[in-house]
């Protein structure tokens, strides 16, 4: 039997269609995946992300623990409830995943990880937090709301009542820790909103609230095609523990400086960077009749080879799109294998829509 979030309830009693999601009964849409996607960029969606995993770390060496087991530095972290994404790497340099990681105080860091690789996760962080003077914990007690778009935080704001006047001033990619509550402004959409942890028993009243704000609930179709369109890794289909940070377009995750900061993967890193890496991670627009998908051949002029990592069809550009691992020699076009048919495509900067604008 698979997983149930706090909020399946709600979701059924919602017509929810739902799926098996890495071994969790979820959401995939309430009816219409478009209508669903375009409500988050025109105006306010909301999506449980409770299946996602919440770890507390804390300690006198938890600043040094970071340091060491993430390859962005925690050390940028000066202001309380500032947020950082990062990579957790193993030896070899390549992505055990990708998370978020919030300085709540000097002694006190939460982090957010994915679903489908939490148990790999907290084994492998539990290993390297051996040799440090630090605790972690697993924080199962909660449930995640996220609610995304335009109009997002106005809307949440009604449903979260007086603690909203506290969220005035809650910057982007910050965090506000209330004890029983925590509201970050951080998403997976390329939209303004909140990432709320709540304790399970809440979650359903505080949904509750927000469909009567007017936020609409959204399923795990749609946040995929908006993260698509922002440009956003996926972890298990745009890299994973076999690819690394330098060819999945997550380069700019990897804090070198200060040189003398031995983080797990740095070593391996450094020879890759020295030596030059093949491969990149690209956008992709077709220029023909077809919709990407995973998995394509992409073709490049050399007659060299890469292949589709995330495609489909962009309601916001009303084109089909793909982030795709080329040899780093690609150029500005390429052709995709579709049906045994060689179809145009453009290489393009990524990411390929923010704010419900095109970034074409």
């Amino acid at each position: 039997m698979n997983k149930r979030t706090p909020l399946y309830d709600m979701h059924v009693s919602l017509g929810a269609k739902m799926v098996d999601f890495g071994g969790w009964d979820m959401p995939i849409n309430y009816g219409s995946q478009i209508e669903e996607h375009h409500q988050v960029r025109n105006d306010a969606g909301m999506f449980d992300v409770s299946h996602m995993t919440i770890v507390d770390l804390k300690g006198e060496e938890v600043k040094a623990f970071l340091q060491y087991l993430l390859a962005n530095n925690v050390d940028r972290l000066k202001d309380q409830g500032k947020a950082l994404y990062s990579c957790m790497l193993n030896e070899s340099g390549g992505v055990i995943d990708d998370l978020i990681v919030y300085y709540i105080n000097d002694g006190f860091y939460r982090m957010v990880i994915n679903a489908a690789t939490t148990e790999n996760d907290v084994a492998w962080m539990k290993k390297q937090i051996s040799g440090f003077k630090a605790d972690l914990t697993v924080r199962d007690e909660f449930a995640m709301i996220a609610v995304q778009g335009p109009n997002a935080r106005e809307k949440a704001n009604r449903a979260l009542g007086e603690r909203a006047s506290e969220l005035q001033d809650l910057g982007v990619f910050f965090v506000r820790d209330f004890g029983d509550l925590a509201i970050a402004r951080t998403g997976y959409t390329g939209e303004d909103g909140y990432e709320i942890m709540v304790p399970a028993e809440q979650a359903s009243a505080l949904w509750s609230a927000m469909l009567e704000a007017g936020v609409k609930p959204c399923g795990l179709g749609a946040r995929d095609t908006l993260r698509l369109e922002a440009g956003m890794n996926l972890y298990g289909t745009d890299m994973d523990a076999t690819q690394n940070p330098l060819e999945s377009g997550l380069s700019w995750t990897i804090a070198w400086e200060p040189a003398e900061r031995d983080f797990m993967g740095r070593a391996a890193l450094e020879a890759l960077k020295t030596q030059g890496t093949t491969k990149k991670l690209v956008g992709l627009v077709l220029q023909d009749k077809g919709v990407l998908r995973n998995h394509q051949k992409v073709i490049i002029e050399s007659g060299a080879e890469g292949e589709i990592t995330s495609g489909s069809f962009s309601p916001t550009l009303g084109k089909s799109i793909a982030l795709a691992r080329v040899p780093v020699e690609t150029g500005e076009t390429c052709k995709v294998e579709i049906r045994n048919k060689q179809l145009n495509a453009t290489v393009v900067k990524i990411p390929f829509a923010r704010n419900g604008k095109s970034c074409l």
